[in-house]
C-alpha cells in the first residue's frame, strides 16, 4: 500500500511539474527575482541606516560624557583651589567612571563603524549585481520574446501552430464535405439516367423513350421543313400548279361522266 501511495505522489508530482513548466514564463520569474533582490537591497540600505543611527547615537552620547568629564575635572581644580581636596576627590572620582563609560562607548562605536562599513560595502555589491542582473533581465527577456515571436511566425507559415492548425483543419472538412456532394449528386444523376432510381416528378425518362423523343422531333422538323420548301416553291408556280390541276380534273370529269346525245333543240321561225 506504501509503494502505491508512494507512486501516486510521484506521478502527482511530475504531473504538476510539467503543469508548472507549461504555465510559467521566464519573463515573469526574471521579474519577480528582480523584485527580491531589490526588496533585499533595499533591507540591506535598511541596516546600514540603523547601524549608522546607532553609531550617531554614541557619538552624541560620547560628547555629553567627555564634556561632564571636563567639567568634572574644572571642579576638582576649582574646589582643590579652595581648599576642598574632598571635593576635589569626588569630582575626580566621578570623571574617571565617566572615562569607563567613555572607553565601553567608545569601543562599541569602533565597532558599529566596522558594521557600518561592511554593510556599506556589501551594499554597494549587492547594487551592482542587482544592476547587472537587471541588464542581463532585459536582455534575455528581449531574446525570449524575439525568439517567441519567431517561432510563432514559423509555426504560421508551416501550418503547425494551433490557430493555423484549427484554420487548416476546417479547410480540410468544407474541402471533403464538397467532395463528398460532389460524388453522391455525380451518383444521383447516372442512376436516374440509367432508370435505377425513379423520379418522383415524372421528368426523367429511360434511354429507349428519350431515343424515340429524339426520333420523333427529328421527323416533325423535317415535315416542318418539307412544309416550308412547299410554300416557298408555291409562290412562283403556284399558278402553274393551279391551271393544270384544273384542267387535268376537267380531263378526268369529262372521262368520268357517260357521253350524251345531241338533241334538237326547237326552232322557231320568225314571222
Amino acid at each position: 500500500m506504501s509503494g502505491v501511495m508512494k507512486r501516486m505522489g510521484m506521478i502527482f508530482r511530475a504531473k504538476a511539474n510539467k503543469a508548472l513548466d507549461r504555465a510559467e514564463d521566464p519573463r515573469e520569474t526574471l521579474d519577480y527575482s528582480y523584485q527580491k533582490q531589490l526588496e533585499l537591497l533595499q533591507k540591506v540600505r535598511r541596516g546600514v541606516a540603523d547601524v549608522a543611527t546607532s553609531r550617531k547615537r554614541l557619538e552624541l552620547q560620547l560628547n555629553q560624557l567627555q564634556q561632564q568629564s571636563s567639567k568634572l575635572e574644572d571642579q576638582g581644580r576649582k574646589a582643590l583651589a579652595l581648599g576642598r581636596e574632598d571635593l576635589a576627590r569626588e569630582a575626580l572620582s566621578r570623571r574617571a567612571a565617566l572615562q569607563q563609560q567613555v572607553t565601553d562607548l567608545e569601543t562599541q562605536h569602533a565597532t558599529l563603524q566596522g558594521e557600518e562599513e561592511k554593510l556599506t560595502l556589501a551594499a554597494q555589491r549587492l547594487q551592482a549585481k542587482v544592476d547587472a542582473f537587471r541588464t542581463k533581465k532585459e536582455t534575455i527577456k528581449a531574446t525570449y520574446t524575439a525568439a517567441q515571436a519567431q517561432t510563432r511566425i514559423g509555426e504560421a507559415f508551416s501550418g503547425i501552430s494551433e490557430e493555423m492548425g484549427d484554420v487548416g483543419l476546417a479547410i480540410q472538412r468544407a474541402e471533403d464535405k464538397t467532395a463528398q456532394l460532389q460524388a453522391r449528386a455525380g451518383a444521383i444523376d447516372e442512376l436516374l439516367a440509367s432508370g435505377a432510381l425513379d423520379d418522383q416528378s415524372g421528368m426523367a425518362k429511360d434511354d429507349i423513350q428519350a431515343e424515340l423523343d429524339r426520333l420523333s422531333g427529328g421527323t416533325d422538323v423535317e415535315l416542318e421543313l418539307q412544309r416550308m420548301k412547299a410554300e416557298l416553291a408555291g409562290g412562283t408556280t403556284g399558278g402553274q400548279q393551279a391551271i393544270e390541276g384544273g384542267t387535268g380534273q376537267s380531263q378526268s370529269q369529262a372521262q368520268s361522266q357517260p357521253q350524251q346525245q345531241p338533241q334538237d333543240s326547237p326552232r322557231f321561225d320568225k314571222q
